[in-house]
């Protein structure tokens, strides 16, 4: 008799409560200021040095490339930044503050960056675990 084989899912990575595909592809949920800086910061300019970098040796114009990676990871960090707001209690339109030369940045980064997230659940969904 033939069966399917049953495919069990990986876990998140280092304890996060979501997947990769939903945190950079999905605008439900909450990330905390860790997850913010390791996977909406660190893990999207590391992607992004990369790209550059395969894009110049494969001959693309700087500028070309540099237009070709911040499309391919714009989405991704509006994702994580969205999750980011909401933990803040803050509806994920607040990512367009981002788009206020100088002063929204500023408030984007410190918000997103720096203050802590809701205490426990709040109407985006439950506190993102801690470090493990």
């Amino acid at each position: 008799m033939f069966t399917l084989p049953i495919h069990h899912h990986a876990p998140p990575p280092l304890g996060e409560a979501m997947t990769p595909a939903q945190l950079y592809l999905g605008l439900h949920g909450r990330v905390n200021r860790r997850g913010f800086w390791l996977y909406g910061v660190l893990a999207l300019l590391v992607v992004g040095m990369v790209l550059m970098a395969l894009l110049e040796i494969a001959g693309f114009h700087p500028d070309r490339a540099e237009y070709i990676v911040n499309a391919l990871i714009a989405w991704p960090a509006i994702a994580v930044s969205a999750k980011r707001w909401h933990d803040r209690d803050k509806s994920a339109w607040w990512v367009l503050i981002a788009l206020i030369p100088l002063i929204g940045q500023l408030w984007a980064l410190v918000d997103n960056g720096f203050l802590r997230g809701t205490r426990g659940p709040n109407r985006f969904g439950p506190e993102p675990p801690a470090a493990p």
